[in-house]
């Protein structure tokens, strides 16, 4: 078995739970790294197991807590127990772990080659920071857990405020399906607080972060685990706009299409999703804003007054909107609602408003930040502007960057934009709307500050557990010291890429071997 991680002198006192907590999980950590891929994968299985088995009770939680509607969470609770499949498949089949075997090689081009053995090993016990608006995918047993209980590292949630009751429930039911599955005890904890999560982050013990929220709050953890006297990695997505450009060919032939998909992906779920089309830049004199305002009252009959997740969330959405409203030369299309109940609570429909490039130009400062609710702003380019100097001009980073165009439009104009938009963003759409984010082994969400703290990696996708491994190579060392993956033997029957002396080139797996 492994040694632990941690030199424990480096430790400051920790509340006695919290100390029982994280030492329980650095003390799981060398166990479930010495796991087989194979008794881990059947681990994550068992926890999608476990949460559709209470998926009645969960959503009801969730539908009490958060104010989204069931069917939203019924698809959601799918999707998190989908991913934790699709990752067990992936520890399974072992490509994860990027083996590479060169051989010992006294003829090597540049001189005698000692034998190197290359594989990928879990960092150790992960501090994730739970999400409000995903209370499933994004939260307990979302994406960031799965990830690195799937690299085989202990994993500590901070549970979101604004899913209590669901976040304790879920972590009952997570904790219950590992041990079960003969996981060593420690390996998943649920706490709660603010102080309690930095107090964690903080911890020598602690290898690397995970976060989903906002800019301001993801900067401070970030900070945080910068600053520690040994640096960790850590993982924030934070805030995007997500732009969408449309050509004038796209107007002409698929208005209707355009403004469907515009009003759902702005309305649906409040417009509470990071992937929200915050701007869309439209061609000056498009003739788009009948449909756009028909199309929300359609939605508005169909959905109703929206509740916002919290109250902390209502709050800073109608500080943005009105912040925009009141902005110099922005135009309302669709004014929305927004109003708070007795209990604090926030409803809304959306609210859509237009301003011209110039104006956008002129108070940038005010107008470009995210507005995380169903706000969004109509940008009014004239006729002939450079849209990839746009992309650069105002965006930094999203996550996204949309396209909509004519069916098979093509031109200088818009390989220009595919590369400004590759350059700051994470995802490029052409055609369709962001706000669906296939779990698939291809999906990258991520992007550039301040779209992510960390432009390397995705959170979303089976290259999500990437970000809670690290690299080792072992150089002559006796295949009995070596670990699993890179022995001979290969006993945990993973793919090896063997470089042979002479240069010849083998796929090592236990069958082959």
């Amino acid at each position: 078995m492994t040694t632990a991680y941690t030199h424990h002198h480096d430790i400051r006192p920790l509340d006695p739970a919290l100390e029982r907590i994280v030492a329980a999980a650095d003390a799981a950590a060398p166990e479930l790294a010495d796991q087989e891929p194979r008794r881990r994968g059947a681990a994550l299985a068992a926890v999608a197991d476990a949460l559709e088995a209470h998926a009645e009770e969960l959503v009801q939680i969730a539908q009490e807590e958060t104010g989204l509607t069931t069917g939203r969470l019924q698809g959601e609770l799918k999707r998190t127990a989908v991913q934790l499949r699709l990752f067990a498949d992936v520890i399974v089949d072992g490509s994860y772990l990027d083996v590479r075997i060169d051989r010992a090689d006294g003829e090597f081009v540049l001189g005698a080659r000692p034998d190197l053995r290359r594989t990928k090993l879990p960092v150790g016990p992960v501090v994730n920071f739970a999400a409000s608006n995903f209370p499933f995918a994004f939260s307990v047993a979302g994406g960031d857990s799965a990830a690195a209980l799937a690299a085989g590292c202990p994993v500590i949630v901070k549970a979101h405020p604004g899913h209590p009751r669901l976040s304790l429930r879920t972590g009952e039911l997570v904790t219950a399906a590992l041990e079960a599955s003969g996981m060593p005890a420690g390996v998943f904890s649920v706490i709660e607080g603010q102080e309690a999560g930095t107090a964690v982050l903080q911890d020598p013990r602690i290898r690397a972060g995970a976060f989903t929220g906002s800019v301001r709050v993801g900067r401070l953890l970030a900070d945080i685990a910068a600053s520690r006297p040994q640096p960790i990695p850590f993982f924030g997505e934070l805030g995007s706009t997500n732009p969408v450009f449309v050509t004038q060919q796209a107007v002409q032939t698929r208005a209707d299409d355009l403004v469907s998909g515009f009003v759902t992906s702005v309305a649906g779920s409040a417009g509470q999703l990071c992937t929200k089309p915050g701007f869309v830049f439209l061609p000056e004199g498009h003739g788009l804003e009948e449909r756009i305002v028909q199309a929300v009252e359609d939605s508005n009959a169909s959905l109703g007054e929206q509740r916002l997740l919290n109250p902390a969330i209502a709050s800073g959405y109608n500080a943005r909107r009105e912040t925009t409203l009141g902005a110099r030369g922005v135009r309302t299309v669709v004014a929305g609602e927004s109003r708070t109940d007795g209990d604090d609570q926030g409803w809304t429909t959306p609210t859509i408003v237009a301003v011209s490039l110039e104006e956008l130009r002129a108070q940038r400062e005010e107008l470009l930040e995210e507005t995380f609710g169903p706000f969004s702003v109509l940008v009014e380019v004239p006729r002939g502007s450079d849209l990839a100097a746009l992309v650069y001009e105002f965006f930094t980073g999203s996550l996204t960057v949309t396209l909509q165009t004519g069916d098979a439009e093509v031109s200088d104009e818009l390989r220009s934009l595919v590369a400004a938009a590759s350059d700051v963003a994470g995802r490029l759409l052409y055609g369709g709307w962001p706000t669906g984010v296939a779990v698939t082994p291809a999906q990258q969400h991520g992007g550039p500050w301040p779209a992510t703290t960390n432009d390397s990696s995705t959170s979303v996708g089976t290259a999500a557990i990437s970000r809670f491994l690290r690299p080792v190579a072992y150089q002559s060392v006796p295949d009995a010291l070596l670990p699993p993956m890179v022995r001979d033997a290969n006993p945990w029957d993973v793919p090896q890429a063997i470089d042979e002396a002479g240069g010849s080139k083998t796929w090592g797996s236990r069958a082959s071997a």
